[in-house]
Formats: C-alpha cells, structure tokens, sequence
C-alpha cells in the first residue's frame, strides 16, 4: 500500500505497506531467521527474513513501514502468546536495524491477551524506538467485547506523543470505539470486500442488499452517498444478477460511508464532544 500517515489530528484510515504473518496456513514455516513459505501458484519456496520485508516495502514506495511481526494465533496460552511476541519483538529490532529510507517505522504491539505480555511488548518497541506504534493480534475472531478489553489496558501503555495503529480493524461500531480508547488508525479490507459481497454500511446499520425487502425499495442507501442516483432496488438487481457495476457502487458507497464516519469523529474530537458524538452514533447504528 502507498496510503500513510500525513498529520495527526484525528483518526484516519491507513493502508501501510506491512508484513504481518498470520495467514498462509500449511504454505508456511516460521523461525528465527523468518518464514519460509511455498508459493500457492507454482509452488515455489521462498524466505522472508525482516530485512527482506524493510527492502520490498521501501521499493514499493510506502511512507509507512511496518515492523515484521508475527500475529499470534487465538485463543493461545500464556506460553504461546509469550514466545511469538518475544519472536516479533527481535524481528523488531532486526527492522529498525535493516530500515534504509527516511519513511516512518511503526513497531507492532504483541502479547494476544495477556496484559503483561503487552507491556513486556510495549517496553521493548519503546526501547528500539519508532515512530508510530501499532497493536497487533487483535480482531482475530476475540469478539468485539475482549478486543475492547485488551486495548483499554493496551493502548495507555504506548507513547502518546506518537501516532498509535490498530491493524485489520474493522466493522464502523469497532472503530468508533477503539477511537474512544485512544487509536488513531486503521486498516481494513471490511468495506470493500463486503461491498462486493452485497453489504452496505448506514447510518441505521449494515444491510444486505440481496435480501428480497430491497427488490422494490426505490430509495437510496443514502441521499447523500455518491451512489443516492441508484436505488436499493436497482443495486439489489445488479448484485443478485452478478453485474460487476454492483459490485463498485456498493464499494463506491462504503468508502464514502467510513470517510464520513472518519471525518465524522475527527470533527467531534476537535470539538472536545466525542463521548457524545459516539453515543448518539451508536444507539442510531444499533437501532
């Protein structure tokens, strides 16, 4: 991703240009010196070491440069979660070590969770030194009451004169709350892949455009959504018909959705009201 941080007076949406190993399954092999993965299309194998990770990220051009870290599995033991963010804490360091361009380097909070592993976590990425600080090994299937858990104890614990990131999150009621804890970033592929999977973000709540109600509801997701000239019904049509244009208006529409709901919440920090702004977002959300 090319996408980064550029000012920091509010929360934003971010897509870094990170490595974070988590997915990949049975194509993987983690250790010390990195993962070695199998390429699932021609099965060739290849190393990915953290001063591999620095190089491919500065030749893409990010302006934000992920630590290598590996996203601890959940549920995991105490033992588990411990040597993983042990494991990711070196690969910190070995990144800030092998970083060559001016871009920001952000290190990558572990510890699953486990608030001690957190802060053993969080004292060793302070001691490296970076320039933006993520929590990792969230939304990884916790449910949105344990991940709120884990970063009201996780989030006070890093710098608050940096910038500080929550990965792969996510649906807009876990954003607003994870701003009310103190984030201000994310990333999520939520509103795209969901759009061209037939689910709209509202005001009112996520709807499922496929459901047979919309097929003769002529009103827009939103009079103000750049998409307000097609109608539920005909976006219904589009989707349940497999039309590619079905697919990029529902995108179309997210998009704008998070960046109001974004802008939305910058406006009310700015305004010292953003317990109330979320509240009312909320209880209209979860009507």
């Amino acid at each position: 991703g090319l996408h980064g941080w550029m000012g920091w007076d509010g929360p934003i949406l971010t897509d870094s240009g990170g490595y974070q190993v988590m997915s990949l399954g049975d194509l993987t092999t983690k250790s010390e010196e990195g993962v070695a993965f199998k390429s699932h299309l021609d099965g060739s194998r290849h190393m990915l070491r953290p001063e591999r990770s620095m190089e491919i990220q500065a030749a893409i051009g990010s302006n934000i440069v992920m630590a290598f870290d590996e996203c601890t599995p959940f549920p995991a033991t105490h033992e588990v979660a411990q040597a993983s963010m042990e494991r990711s804490m070196r690969w910190a360091r070995r990144s800030r070590d092998a970083l060559t361009n001016e871009a920001a380097l952000f290190g990558i909070q572990q510890g699953s969770m486990f608030a001690d592993l957190r802060q053993i976590s969080t004292d060793a990425l302070r001691d490296i030194g970076f320039d933006g600080y993520a929590v990792g090994g969230l939304a990884v299937g916790e449910g949105q009451a344990e991940m709120f858990r884990v970063l009201d104890f996780a989030v006070p614990m890093l710098p608050t004169d940096k910038p500080r990131y929550l990965m792969g999150v996510g649906k807009p009621d876990d954003i607003v709350g994870a701003v009310e804890r103190g984030i201000d970033m994310f990333d999520c592929v939520l509103p795209t892949r969901s759009g061209r999977n037939g689910q709209a973000f509202t005001w009112d709540g996520p709807l499922n455009i496929r459901n047979a109600k919309f097929a003769e509801d002529m009103t827009p997701l939103d009079p103000a959504s750049p998409v307000a000239a097609w109608s539920k019904s005909y976006l219904h049509h589009l989707v349940r018909s497999g039309e590619m244009l079905g697919a990029m208006l529902m995108t179309e529409h997210n998009l704008w959705f998070y960046q109001q709901v974004m802008a939305g919440m910058r406006g009310a920090i700015a305004q010292r009201n953003l317990t109330d702004w979320a509240d009312r977002f909320r209880a209209r959300y979860t009507r």
